[in-house]
């Protein structure tokens, strides 16, 4: 059945029959997207994995305006994606906009995520994840876009055109930071924080098979308690954009 038609369609078929249906019915892994997807180097993304509280949103704000300041006259504008591009994936492939609530990157299990898909709220998570990483390729290949989370640095680990950067800091500081952001108790924000990092990495174990705080995955990683986000975005603009050089004139 095609991926939209869960809306129209309740499945009759008793639970293992089911179960049954999905494992069959799961679809071949990213590398297959990737095939399908040639790199060009020549245009330029940056790919962004952060602890929650590294002042990821910011951070890639500010290296937007540093890119966009450094393109030349007329060039086409830096965009950034975080939490909007479950927007923009449900926008490509026509499905209801109101979804974006039920897809969270640190959805608590795979037992919460089957309930809601059997209860009707959203697709199979299989398929959203199929359809991110044909979003996440296209905006790849427009290239002058800044994506963070969601297992963008899997999706384009083998893409020469994308930088990839792992933020990181203190606990400490990282609590400081969430509770003046969302105006919470440090309690509040240790308890965000950590659902939030656990979160992130079941996602990215469970759909693409990596370990997201392995620095390996990552051309660079920084800890922002050592900088300002200012002097963060400078770093990674200038790393970026010198890889970029580099590979044109290989």
């Amino acid at each position: 059945m095609p991926s939209g038609e869960w809306l129209e369609t309740m499945n009759p078929l008793p639970g293992s029959a089911r179960r049954l249906v999905y494992r069959m019915s799961r679809p071949p892994s990213a590398d297959a997207s990737l095939r399908d997807h040639p790199p060009e180097p020549e245009r330029l993304a940056v790919a962004i994995s952060a602890q929650t509280g590294s002042g990821a949103l910011s951070i890639a704000q500010r290296l937007s305006a540093h890119l966009q300041a450094m393109a030349p006259s007329g060039g086409h504008p830096w965009r950034v994606f975080d939490k909007s591009l479950m927007a923009k994936v449900l926008e490509d492939h026509r499905l209801p906009a109101r979804l974006v609530q039920f897809l969270r990157e640190d959805a608590s299990s795979v037992v919460e995520d089957t309930l809601e898909e059997l209860l009707g709220l959203h697709p199979p998570s299989w398929v959203i994840v199929q359809h991110s990483i044909e979003t996440v390729l296209n905006l790849v290949r427009a290239g002058n876009v800044i994506l963070v989370g969601w297992g963008v640095n899997a999706i384009t680990a083998k893409l020469p055109n994308v930088f990839h950067v792992r933020l990181h800091g203190s606990l400490k500081r990282r609590v400081a930071r969430v509770q003046q952001r969302d105006h919470l108790s440090s309690e509040e924000a240790l308890s965000l924080i950590t659902r939030q990092d656990r979160g992130r990495e079941r996602y990215v174990m469970r759909h693409f098979g990596q370990h997201v705080s392995d620095a390996l995955l990552y051309h660079v990683t920084i800890n922002t308690d050592r900088f300002t986000e200012d002097e963060v975005a400078q770093l990674i603009a200038a790393g970026a954009l010198n890889r970029n050089a580099l590979q044109m004139a290989a």
